[in-house]
């Protein structure tokens, strides 16, 4: 059985493995990692209570709002610290995953 495709070196944890990668692979969405001055759900549901206002001064941890998903209320805490940009839902909106929740600003360095 012979294929067309060549030897390709796959790096994990630092180890490297010799692999054939198919062209599924090769099309794939690469990962990168997600802007956390971008709040989105996380998971489907109703927002119950928004605790910020747009301008407010946040610290890692202060509380976001609620999200109420399969009858659980998950408190969304800020990841980092700034300001309130943009609030992009109301109480009693129901929101997809994915949703865009909170924008923070970025602070100047």
């Amino acid at each position: 059985m012979t294929t067309n495709t060549k030897m390709k070196t796959l790096v994990i944890d630092g180890t490297k493995y010799k692999t054939n990668l198919n062209a599924k692979f090769e099309r794939r969405v690469k990962w990168k990692k997600a802007d956390d001055h971008i709040i989105k759900a996380f998971i489907p549901g109703t927002i119950l209570k928004v605790y910020v206002n747009k301008g407010d001064e946040l610290k890692i941890g202060d509380r976001l709002l609620v999200l109420e998903a399969m009858k659980m209320r998950n408190q969304v805490v800020v990841p980092v610290s700034g300001k309130v940009k943009k609030i992009n839902v109301t109480e009693g909106e129901v929101v997809p995953k994915g949703h865009l929740l909170i924008e923070i600003e970025k602070k100047a360095e």
